[in-house]
């Protein structure tokens, strides 16, 4: 074998495992640098020997152009839905059924009790080991044809690992988004104005069926596979469920946690309490209760399947329903940080999912008076995992006459302002920026990190500061001595030291900081950067007209518009000159001279660095020169990478852009 074959033959089989050890061991044993660096070399030498480009070589996590439209895929054997049972009794009657179609011994066979992943399903066909096809469930007979953008799923293996896996064999799972990563990704999209995604499970069906496999590639999704299917005519070479679990883990499958092999069906409800009540609470994906399976194939074989589309011998063992009826008592307003009023729903108290909820969110007005909410209405309530209970909608045919229409107040319910609602948008919001309804948030995001980064000034600090009326407005804060600290409860003297030296070192905090944490309307923290960078200091974007905000690159009518709003306001006003008054910096940092250690270049910033804040970092990278952008693209010169970096790091590394730690960064720039 030529010695380039041989390089990249090693070069794959390090990659390969290298990625099973990250994405699906959490054990990674190679650095970032270390696989980028032979992710690079292996590119390399398949651009110049493109006869070496295997279909299972990392490199083709994203490989194919964008399509017109997915293709069919008809399933060898049709993927079938489950059956439910919602308490122990519906357990048992369900095994009391298979008793009388196989005897008494199904009792003892024994059951794989399995986590039931809510995502979407697939289906992934390998032959003699290579990934071949990936589909969607679909209808259960015909899915679709999604293998591009199954490739970028970084936990499923391109090539099976280990031996004695089938010459054909099908490896069926979910699809999912892992919360901390859908979380982190919406935050992402909040930043570049995108709109987010509802809920893990739609946005990963949504992912799947992108056509262009480099979106998906975006997307942080991940695997488990929970069984396998032979081909026509051939068997599989395991006896039980729970070997076919082991022998998925054993090929580098990810098989989800918390699976347990139960003699009998009291093992099995007992395992179902704790996966409800112990369990699910830890968990960083979403489940919507669990699976039990009879354990030995051949009596599955035997027990078979219910008019096509349901298997006798397994049944979904659901939680507690997520839907109840409940009276709606009264509909109620508060006041955000930014002053937008968000109306909710106080409720007769009715448990739901083992939580009684007396409050639910009714979103905005809008929807309120499309729903036709009345006060006094028997509604539908639905709470879902952790999710904030929601109104679903009335019950009309339950009403008496009594109930009685809700219109959103003409002054705001804390301070009396008229309250103001443009045209072009859907919230409601007191324009009061003093306004008590929005201070305690409005203090607490005006000392967040992203904002003045004023440590140790937890809410429930802000909450003492402000219950004793020491605080009323961001500029208070600067007032405060440690004699005044100490005498709140569970101050000390070194603490309150502490805190009050945090409040002055704000001070030097740059002008974009300071316009973020005042919490102008849609003003987040990169408007506040372009603006302060544009306009350099706070005088000259309070003077600016409107036409002038709205130029700015990045800006737009929307929030030219509220920005201008905002310093009309004389209490705004009257805000920012106390602010200048206790010495905070009106000014922003000019990007250094055109000779800057990083003149020219574009760079990505993502994840938690160890010693600064994402703020702290754009600003080192600017004033060296370079532009920060919020997404990867093959124009970006290097990415600087911290902990928990998401799918910007994945895509840096398929575009095999340079990825750096915050070390290197500040050695390239001099500190």
């Amino acid at each position: 074998m030529p010695a380039h074959a041989s390089r990249a033959a090693t070069l794959r089989t390090t990659l390969d495992r290298a990625s099973y050890e990250y994405y699906v061991l959490d054990r990674p044993t190679l650095s970032d640098a270390e696989y980028d660096r032979l992710f690079r070399e292996l590119q390399t030498l398949e651009e110049a020997h493109p006869d070496l480009r295997t279909p299972d070589s990392p490199t083709q996590r994203v490989g194919a152009a964008p399509v017109s439209a997915l293709p069919k895929h008809a399933h060898r054997v049709p993927m079938l839905s489950l059956n439910n049972a919602f308490t122990n009794e519906e357990l048992h009657e369900w095994e009391d059924r298979l008793v009388r179609l196989a005897g008494e011994d199904v009792r003892t066979a024994g059951y794989s009790a399995e986590l039931k992943i809510d995502g979407a399903a697939v289906s992934l066909l390998y032959d003699d080991g290579l990934l071949v096809v990936g589909a969607t469930r679909g209808n259960g007979s015909i899915g679709e044809d999604v293998t591009p953008n199954i490739r970028t799923v970084r936990d499923i293996p391109l090539r099976l690992h280990g031996t004695g896996h089938p010459r054909h064999v099908e490896v069926r799972g979910e699809i999912y988004y892992p919360f901390d990563l859908f979380e982190r990704m919406n935050e992402e999209r909040v930043r570049a104005g995108d709109p987010v995604f509802a809920n893990p499970r739609n946005a990963s069906a949504g992912a799947l069926r992108q056509l262009d496999p480099a979106m998906t590639a975006t997307r942080p999704l991940r695997f488990f596979g929970y069984t396998m299917v032979a081909a026509p005519g051939a068997s599989l070479p395991v006896a039980t469920q729970c070997e076919v679990l082991d022998m998925l883990a054993s090929w580098g499958i990810p098989v989800a946690p918390h699976h347990r092999a139960c003699a009998t069906l009291a093992e099995v409800t007992a395992w179902a309490h704790e996966l409800e009540h112990r369990i699910r609470p830890t968990l960083n994906f979403a489940i919507d209760g669990g699976v039990v399976k009879v354990d030995r194939l051949a009596l599955q074989d035997d027990l078979g399947v219910v008019g096509g589309r349901e298997p006798r011998w397994a049944i979904a063992r659901k939680f507690a329903p997520d839907i109840a009826e409940t009276r709606l008592l009264d509909i109620r307003v508060n006041v955000g940080r930014t002053g937008a009023l968000n109306p909710y729903a106080e409720l007769e108290p009715v448990e739901i999912g083992g939580t009684t909820v007396t409050f639910a969110t009714l979103h905005n007005e809008d929807q309120i008076i499309a729903k036709d909410l009345r006060i006094g209405d028997v509604v539908q309530v639905k709470r879902a995992g952790e999710v904030i209970p929601q109104v679903i909608g009335p019950i009309p045919e339950r009403r008496t006459g009594d109930e009685r229409p809700w219109r959103m107040p003409g002054r705001c319910p804390v301070c009396n302002t008229p309250v103001v609602r443009d045209e072009e948008e859907v919230a409601i919001y007191c324009p009061n920026v003093l306004c008590e309804g929005r201070r305690l948030e409005g203090l607490a995001h005006f000392s967040s990190r992203g904002a003045m980064d004023i440590r140790g000034l937890s809410y429930a600090r802000l909450e003492q500061l402000v219950n004793a009326r020491m605080v009323h407005d961001p500029a208070d804060l600067y007032l405060l001595t440690v004699e005044q600290v100490t005498s709140l409860e569970r101050f000390a003297d070194r603490s309150a030291l502490l805190l009050v030296e945090a409040i002055a070192a704000s001070r030097a905090q740059p002008l974009s900081r300071l316009l973020f944490g005042l919490g102008i309307r849609h003003v987040g923290a990169t408007a506040a950067e372009l603006l302060a960078h544009h306009f350099g200091t706070m005088d000259a974007l309070m003077a600016a007209p409107e036409e002038d905000v709205a130029a700015v690159h990045g800006i737009g009518p929307i929030i030219a518009r509220s920005v201008v709003s905002y310093f009309q306001d004389p209490v705004a006003q009257a805000l920012v000159q106390r602010l200048r008054e206790r010495e905070l910096t009106m000014s922003e940092p000019q990007p250094a001279a055109a000779d800057g250690a990083l003149k020219g270049l574009t760079v990505v910033i993502t994840g938690t660095l160890p010693t600064l804040s994402r703020a702290d970092a754009t600003a080192l990278v600017e004033r060296a020169g370079a532009r920060v952008s919020d997404s990867v693209s093959k124009k970006t010169s290097f990415l600087v990478a911290g902990d928990a970096a998401g799918s910007k790091l994945e895509k840096a590394r398929t575009l095999g852009v340079e990825i750096l730690d915050e070390a290197e960064l500040l050695r390239r720039v001099g500190r």
